[in-house]
């Protein structure tokens, strides 16, 4: 079983996904446990602050070095083995291949969702990984560490139903293929009709057709 542990102001946020279909499918089977920490609980005096304004000036709040240590520090108490994942843009750019070998990697991991205007630097000497889904800022790292959730549990054993799923599909084989077109019944719908080679039967031809069909992403 994978254990993911996530750290987050918001953990409220991720059940409602994390609980409906395959994810909750995995959850079940017992191939993934989720739990959550919430970086409040880190926080400084009473009040339980976790930020502060930026040295140097600067618009926004950045989140403290101290809140994220700690909780980094319980998370690998709860779940040890683990490599510490930090979402954020600075990262390098998240694909099927990082997927793959999260998925194969018998590490937990703990994933760290930053918010505000983003966080003290120091924490990375805390850190394993850092990653980003793309050029393009989000409100908080909770759904990027939806992302990850998501793209690693599908690739664990027995989470989806075909056995070759996770292997016939797009980015599988070096990140920029594209699955070959897909179609269902009715076989013609409104004079729109499905390719001939792949109502015939001929396995063969249809795996040639389907070679020619693969794209390479933009």
């Amino acid at each position: 079983m994978k254990k993911i542990l996530i750290i987050s102001l918001f953990p409220e946020v991720f059940e409602p996904i994390l609980s409906t279909s395959m994810l909750k499918k995995a959850k079940d089977n017992h191939a993934i446990e989720i739990s959550y920490l919430n970086l409040r609980e880190f926080g400084i005096g009473p009040r339980k602050n976790v930020d502060d304004t930026p040295y140097g000036g600067g618009d926004g709040m950045l989140l403290r070095v101290e809140p994220l240590k700690k909780a980094i520090k319980k998370a690998k108490n709860e779940i040890p083995d683990s490599k510490v994942i930090l979402l954020t843009p600075r990262g390098k750019t998240y694909k099927q291949s990082d997927a793959l070998k999260l998925a194969k990697d018998s590490s937990n991991l703990i994933l760290v969702c930053p918010r505000y205007e983003g966080y003290d630097e120091r924490i990375l000497n805390w850190v394993d990984l850092s990653y980003s889904i793309g050029n393009y800022i989000l409100t908080g790292g909770e759904i990027p560490a939806l992302v990850l959730v998501d793209s690693i549990t599908r690739l664990l054993p027995n989470v989806l139903g075909g056995e070759k799923s996770a292997i016939i599909e797009s980015f599988y084989e070096d990140d920029q293929t594209l699955e070959f077109p897909q179609y269902t019944r009715p076989s013609e719908y409104q004079g729109l009709k499905v390719p001939d080679v792949l109502l015939n039967g001929n396995h063969a031809q249809i795996e040639e057709w389907r070679n020619k069909n693969k794209n390479i992403s933009h």
